[in-house]
């Protein structure tokens, strides 16, 4: 796996080499960047083509987070509400002020089309190093750029791959400190690792196993402490921001939008626990079913292959690192607080199936050992594996088989439906006065309207949107309202009933399988 020849190729391509030599630029590296903004592009522009950035619910609501952040009533860092981490819709934010590129979904498309290409190089120069084989480290960029689930994910306002982009930098900078040890080198580790805990909980799980890495690996405490200074900032921002705007650090764990809280409701009404709540075995299964349909049967093989053999050449720790996201989702599963639908286990529909994901890197990289063991014998090793990895998806060309696709445009269609035609009915009628509403789906009415979100009340302007909750004889100013059937805006509207301000419900949307939409106007 270790060959002079490729070794010295790594070597002469790490970017800057000391000595009589100087710095020379790393070429390599370059066209990586250029294939992979080239593959991003195209992507994004074919999806977007396509209309599906917006099919997630999940990256209509990123969207809107970052557009309330600047377009609100009350605009601020406070808009970034809870639960969800804040980087993406800080770095969504500014490119969500332009109307066209929030009703469009480009704002948040962009920042993650742009991290996938970080990502890319990330993990091309953490295989170089590892492996010490360029044409292996190409290998692992070429199968994480023709995964199609992971390029519809990097194509759409999600978090996928602004992590992706993190986790990669983290390896690379803990593999490069295992070769030479520097306080500046575990300061670059903890920020890296400070990105993924400002953009997914997993992030989170990391930073304890790589804190003892380089630990271990410095045999020096001080780099340790230093990571761990770095990359806890994250999480104690997160508690900071909850205890200040909600006061109670643990908000986005428990709080009434909190995934247990919605659970406990769900578990309330009598519906049946998740899949893997309390088994195990049962999340193992669910797990790996989906890492298999995101991933494709080819790359799973192939990288299964590969991790044998970084197992045996002893590189642990990129195979340690590379499990931890998994192993958190599996506890998270079995303590039942995420849930995987995949179509062919019960209850045989999609949720979730994108967290398979999660096991790319573990697989890319495997790939990449892979390939830089049979390039001992075979030259054209890199293109077998990545042919045996696309073969799934050669055999279905189609984006019905894509499972993070499919899952979003099936979850969607009732959605999309009545989003688009409450927004039809608010852009012919709707002229001002400002609108009440509970920010969440029903907020994709507005941007498909084109209604500024400063235009709308909703419960990120508190304390007004719980004195109008509460008090709507008094501070319900709005002429018009947008809710869910029963909902708490419903409530108050129907409690305004006796005492004013009176409103009509013009405009009742009902659809099989979905909430009924309610759009009242004030009443003269």
């Amino acid at each position: 796996m270790n060959g002079s020849s490729s070794s010295s190729a790594s070597q002469s391509s790490e970017g800057a080499a000391p000595g009589a030599r100087g710095w020379r630029p790393d070429w390599a590296l370059a066209v990586v960047f250029v294939a992979l903004a080239a593959v991003s592009a195209a992507a994004l522009w074919w999806f977007y083509r396509s209309g599906s950035l917006l099919y997630y619910g999940d990256a209509v609501a990123h969207l809107n987070i970052a557009r309330r952040i600047v377009d609100s009533r009350t605009p601020g860092l406070d808009q970034i509400g809870t639960v969800w981490l804040p980087l993406p819709h800080l770095l969504a934010a500014p490119l969500a002020r332009d109307d066209f590129l929030w009703r469009s979904g480009l704002a948040g498309a962009i920042p993650a089309a742009l991290s996938f290409v970080v990502a890319g190089c990330f993990l091309f120069a953490a295989a170089r190093r590892l492996l010490k084989n360029t044409p292996a480290a190409i290998t692992a960029v070429a199968l994480l750029a023709t995964n199609p689930n992971l390029l519809y994910l990097a194509s759409i306002p999600m978090t996928e791959a602004i992590f992706l982009a993190a986790f990669f930098a983290l390896l690379y900078l803990t593999v490069r400190f295992r070769d030479k040890p520097s306080a500046w080198t575990a300061i670059g580790a903890g920020l890296a690792a400070l990105a993924g805990t400002l953009t997914r909980y997993e992030g989170w799980f990391l930073i304890p196993f790589a804190g003892l890495y380089l630990l271990v690996a410095g045999r020096r405490f001080l780099p340790a402490i230093l990571f761990l200074v770095v990359a806890s900032a994250g999480p104690a921002a997160w508690l900071a921001h909850n205890w200040w705007h909600y006061g109670d650090p643990l908000e986005f764990y428990h709080g009434p939008s909190s995934a247990k809280a919605i659970y406990e409701r769900a578990l309330a009404q009598g519906l049946a626990r998740y899949p893997g709540d309390g088994d195990w075995a049962r999340a193992v299964r669910y797990f790996a079913a989906a890492s298999r349909l995101v991933a494709g049967w080819g790359l799973v093989l192939c990288g299964l292959a590969g991790a044998v053999l970084l197992a045996r050449g002893r590189r642990l720790w990129p195979l340690v690192l590379c499990l931890l996201p998994p192993a958190f989702y599996v506890i998270s599963m079995q303590s039942g607080s995420a849930p995987i639908f995949v179509p062919h286990l019960w209850p045989f529909s999609y949720y979730n199936t994108r967290y398979g994901v999660a096991t790319i890197p573990l697989w890319v990289l495997g790939g990449a050992a892979l390939a830089a063991w049979a390039a001992r014998s075979r030259a054209w090793a890199s293109l077998a594996v990545v042919a045996i990895a696309v073969a799934p998806w050669l055999a279905a060309a189609s984006h019905e088989a894509w499972i993070c696709w499919k899952e979003s445009q099936v979850n969607s269609e009732t959605r999309r439906a009545w989003t688009r035609e409450a927004a039809q009915f608010l852009r012919e009628h709707y002229n001002g006065g400002g609108i009440i509403a509970s920010f969440g789906d029903l907020t994709g009415i507005f941007l498909e309207a084109g209604i500024p979100l400063r235009e709308t009340l909703h419960s990120g302007n508190a304390p007004h949107w719980q004195a109008a909750l509460r008090r709507p004889d008094l501070f319900l100013w709005e002429e018009w309202a947008v809710a869910y059937s029963g909902d708490p805006v419903a409530t108050a509207i129907l409690r305004a009933q006796r005492d004013g301000p009176r409103f009509e419900c013009v405009k009742m949307i009902a659809l099989k399988g979905a909430p009924v939409i309610e759009i009242y106007q004030r009443r003269r």
